[in-house]
């Protein structure tokens, strides 16, 4: 049976979501939890790979077992994982799926925010960047729409990536003032490694009168990471939702 786990967690301590050698990650320890607890040898497949320190309000895993489980023992089951987990990490829910239901490549949209402050405050501080000096919203979000014209998203790309394109269909791209806070909401079918942190320095450099709007045209044109500007630190960005078809759940 193959089983679906949605969770959040903050990304401050972890390298990212993958496994990797010699770091702390969301996937290692999620893995080791559930197999001890279900006393068989589990391998997770997330919906994503985020970046060290990128937050996820909602993430998607997939697993599959040996066993079956009914409504009870899967709540039962997020129950003991988030008494055993760290704070860091929470389940929300493990449910069944179809058995070609996949976290990564099911998925048919996923939203990304990125926060920033601009009033520095200390709690948000883990969770937000802070920039200091005025900030033309108008043009962020002419920005943001120049952007959702283009799919070839070369310029926004970290250069040593597996991805075999650079395709990326962007449905929304807004910037909203949310009291001491500039939000960036972005969806798309699928991102590229650092593209949201990457898109959101570049388009801060044009809300701060450092290019036009001609400039940042020419900048995704050129398909060349170095054009673009400054990737944003991770603690600002949060995957916020990821949306499947219907038809791949159970019950």
């Amino acid at each position: 049976m193959r089983y679906f786990i949605r969770l959040s967690f903050d990304g401050t301590g972890f390298h990212g979501w993958q496994s990797q050698r010699n770091a702390i990650s969301v996937q290692k320890i999620m893995a080791d939890g559930i197999s001890m607890m279900l006393r068989e040898n589990v391998s997770l497949t997330g919906c994503g790979r985020t970046d060290a320190g990128v937050h996820a309000r909602e993430y998607f895993a997939h697993m599959d077992l040996s066993q079956e489980m009914n409504k009870a023992q899967c709540e039962k089951l997020a129950f003991k994982l988030n008494s055993y987990f760290c704070d860091e990490i929470a389940i929300q829910s493990i449910f069944p799926v179809r058995p070609n239901a996949h976290a990564r490549f099911s998925a048919l949209r996923r939203t990304y925010k990125y926060y920033i402050s601009r009033t520095k405050i200390p709690f948000l501080s883990k969770y937000s960047h802070y920039i200091y000096g005025p900030i033309d919203i108008l043009q962020l979000n002419k920005g943001a729409q120049l952007i959702m014209q283009f799919s070839d998203f070369t310029s926004f790309s970290k250069v040593d990536t597996e991805s075999r394109t650079r395709i990326c269909h962007v449905s929304e791209a807004i910037w909203k003032n949310e009291g001491d806070l500039l939000v960036f909401t972005v969806s798309a079918d699928r991102f590229l490694r650092n593209m949201v942190r990457a898109i959101v320095g570049t388009l801060l450099d044009l809300g701060a009168g450092k290019m036009s709007l001609r400039d940042l045209k020419l900048v995704v044109e050129a398909k060349n990471r170095s054009d673009a500007g400054e990737s944003v630190p991770a603690c600002g960005l949060f995957l916020e939702h990821v949306e499947y078809p219907e038809d791949i759940f159970l019950g």
